[in-house]
C-alpha cells in the first residue's frame, strides 16, 4: 500500500472511529444537561445543517485548490468541535461544538475524492472505494466498543478522546500527505450556494434516479439512527456501554458484508436492480422489527441494518464516482454527502418530536421512506442502476 493511500485510510478510520465513539454515547451525555429527546436530535440537526451548507463547497474547493489543504482544515475543525463539545457546561455550548464540527465536515468526502485521484484505472478506483468503505465499517465496528469502554470513566470522556484522535490525524496529514489533485479548472466559477450543486444534480438525467434513491435511504437511515440510542435507553434500559455494543454488532455486519459477502454472495446471486431492491427491503423489515419493541427482534434487526446500508453505500458511491468527469468528482461525491446532510437536518427534528409521542413512530416513518424508494426503483424502466461488475469490492 502506498504512503498516500495509507494516510487516507488512516484518516477515514480516525474520522469514523470518532463518529462511532460518540454517537452511541451522545444522548446519555446530553441528557445530563436536562435535555429532552427533541433537544438531543436537534444537536444532530445543527451539525447536519452546517455540514449541508459546507459539504458541496468543500468538495468544489478541493477540486479547485487541491485535496490536501481542504482535508487538513476539515480535520482540524472536527478536533476543535469535539473539544468544545466535551468541555461544555451548558446546552448552548453543546450546540456550538456541533456547529464548529459541521462547518467543515468534509473529511470523508474529500478522502473519497483523494482515493479516486490516485487510482490508476477503473478497476483500481472501484477497489479503492471498496477499501474505504471497508475501513468505514471497521471504524464503525471499533468505535462503539471504545466509546462504551470510555463511557465507564465518564460520559464526557469519549468526546475528549474523539478530539484527540482528530488532532493526531491532522498532524499526520500535515506532515506526510502530498497533494493528489492535478486536473483543476481554475477558471470555473466557484459557487458558495449549497443549493447549486443539488440543483445541478436534479438536472443530471444520468444520475438523478441514483440521487433520489440515496435521498430516501438517507431519510430512513437518519430517522432511525437519530433516536436509536434513546430508544435502547428508554425501551430496553440499555446503558451507554450496552448501546455501544449494539452499534458494534451493526459494524461487524457491515464489515462482513463489504469484505466477504458483497463479492462472494450478493454480486454472484443478484443483478444490480435486484440488489438495490433487496437491500431497501431488508432495511425496511429491520426498522419494522425495531418498532415492535421486542428485544429479540431488536437484535435480529441489527443484522438487517448492517447488511442494507453496507451494500447500498458501496453501490451508489461507485455509480456517482464512475459517472463523473475527473474535474468534478469531488463535487459529485460531495452531493451524496449534501443529500445525506439535508436528511440529517430535517429527519432528526421530526424523529425527536415523534419519539416523545411514541417510541415506535419514528421507525414507522423510516419504513415509509424506504417504501417510497422501493417503489421508485421498481417503477424505473431504464437500465440497471449500476453494472454489477463496477461495484467496488475490497
Amino acid at each position: 500500500m502506498s504512503k498516500e493511500k495509507a494516510i487516507i485510510v488512516f484518516t477515514v478510520l480516525i474520522d469514523v472511529l470518532g463518529f462511532g465513539i460518540v454517537i452511541p454515547i451522545l444522548p446519555y451525555y446530553v441528557t445530563e444537561f436536562g435535555a429532552s429527546p427533541s433537544t438531543v436530535t436537534l444537536l444532530f440537526a445543527s451539525f447536519a445543517l452546517c455540514s449541508f451548507l459546507s459539504a458541496p463547497l468543500l468538495g468544489a474547493l478541493s477540486d479547485r485548490w487541491g485535496r490536501r489543504p481542504v482535508l487538513i482544515l476539515s480535520i482540524i475543525s472536527t478536533a476543535i468541535g469535539w473539544f468544545v463539545f466535551a468541555g461544555a457546561r451548558s446546552v448552548p455550548v453543546l450546540f456550538l461544538g456541533r456547529i464548529i464540527d459541521g462547518a467543515a465536515a468534509g473529511n470523508f468526502v474529500i478522502a473519497q475524492s483523494y482515493i479516486v485521484d490516485i487510482s490508476r484505472d477503473e478497476k483500481e478506483r472501484t477497489a479503492n472505494l471498496g477499501l474505504i468503505s471497508a475501513v468505514f465499517g471497521v471504524g464503525f465496528l471499533l468505535g462503539p466498543v471504545i466509546g462504551g469502554v470510555l463511557s465507564t470513566v465518564s460520559h464526557a470522556f469519549p468526546f475528549w478522546m474523539a478530539g484527540l484522535l482528530a488532532s493526531v490525524n491532522a498532524m499526520i496529514a500535515l506532515a506526510m500527505l502530498p497533494e493528489s489533485h492535478r486536473v483543476r479548472e481554475e477558471a470555473r466559477p466557484l459557487s458558495f450556494n449549497p443549493i447549486g450543486p443539488l440543483a445541478r444534480a436534479a438536472r443530471d438525467e444520468r444520475l438523478r434516479s441514483v440521487y433520489v434513491t440515496w435521498l430516501f435511504f438517507a431519510l430512513a437511515f437518519v430517522t432511525g439512527q437519530s433516536v436509536f440510542a434513546l430508544f435502547a435507553m428508554d425501551v430496553f434500559g440499555f446503558s451507554a456501554f450496552q448501546t455501544g455494543m449494539a452499534f458494534t454488532v451493526v459494524g461487524v455486519v457491515v464489515v462482513l458484508n463489504q469484505t466477504i459477502l458483497l463479492k462472494r454472495f450478493w454480486m454472484k446471486r443478484f443483478g444490480d436492480v435486484q440488489l438495490v431492491t433487496l437491500m431497501l427491503a431488508i432495511l425496511a423489515i429491520a426498522l419494522l422489527l425495531i418498532s415492535t419493541e421486542i428485544e429479540v427482534l431488536f437484535y435480529c434487526a441489527l443484522i438487517g441494518l448492517g447488511t442494507g446500508q453496507a451494500v447500498l453505500r458501496v453501490v451508489i458511491t461507485s455509480q456517482v464516482a464512475g459517472s463523473s468527469d475527473p474535474a468534478e468528482k469531488g463535487e459529485k461525491i460531495g452531493i451524496l454527502s449534501a443529500l445525506m446532510s439535508s436528511a440529517m437536518v430535517t429527519a432528526p427534528i421530526v424523529a425527536g418530536y415523534l419519539f416523545e409521542i411514541d417510541h415506535a413512530i419514528p421507525y414507522f416513518l423510516a419504513t415509509g421512506f424506504l417504501v417510497v424508494a422501493l417503489t421508485l426503483v421498481l417503477r424505473r424502466r431504464e437500465g440497471p442502476l449500476i453494472p454489477a461488475e463496477n461495484v467496488p469490492v475490497p
